[in-house]
């Protein structure tokens, strides 16, 4: 009976490492993958701070080459120039947001100025820089769904069960959302 009793005892002590060592696996792959999750939305935010930097790298050519036709829009380079420095001086995503909004309302007022400027517009240079412009805009545009995306799939996971045991355990917080400024959904209001 000991012999039998002893296996049996055998039995359950691997049982038990057995479920011990799955748990474990459990615990270091589903933190692993928060890990991995969290450098993802990282490096897509990294892409949209590049697609920003073309933008601001544009900026200057682009308000260069219309100066000379729209000295009475002094203003509005003003404000461009104003939103690329507090672009330039912000240190959190939250702050970069907020810039990045005033810059694009800038550059939304300055753009229907060009449109309603038939000589301006045919610029060669000034017509390839708004181009260069267009395509930068649609990059972000498409790094930005991206970035959501991936936050969203991120703050999916650390809500689910027992994932979310994990990452309260580590401080895997929700992460927030690319949204657009306050009043980006209104044009551009342009007085000339």
């Amino acid at each position: 009976m000991e012999e039998g009793g002893e296996d049996e005892m055998n039995k359950i002590l691997l049982g038990i490492i057995g479920a011990v060592v799955l748990l474990g696996f459990m615990f270091f792959g589903t933190y692993n993958s928060l890990v991995t999750k969290t450098t993802a939305i990282d490096g897509q935010w990294a892409q949209i701070e590049a697609q920003y930097q073309r933008r601001y790298d544009l900026i200057p050519n682009l308000v260069e080459s219309t100066r000379g036709f729209l000295t009475q829009e002094k203003t509005i380079f003003e404000e461009i120039a104003r939103a690329r420095t507090q672009y330039g001086g912000a240190k959190t995503v939250d702050e970069k947001v907020a810039a990045a909004g005033g810059l694009e309302s800038a550059l939304g007022r300055l753009l229907v100025i060009v449109e309603n400027y038939p000589n301006l517009k045919s610029n060669e240079t000034v017509a390839r820089l708004m181009d260069e412009l267009a395509g930068t805009e649609n990059r972000i545009s498409v790094e930005r769904r991206r970035f959501n995306e991936l936050v969203q799939d991120y703050n999916l996971t650390i809500k689910r069960i027992p994932t979310n045991i994990i990452a309260g355990m580590f401080r895997f917080g929700e992460r927030p959302y690319f949204e657009a400024a306050t009043g980006a959904e209104v044009p551009p209001r342009v007085d000339l």
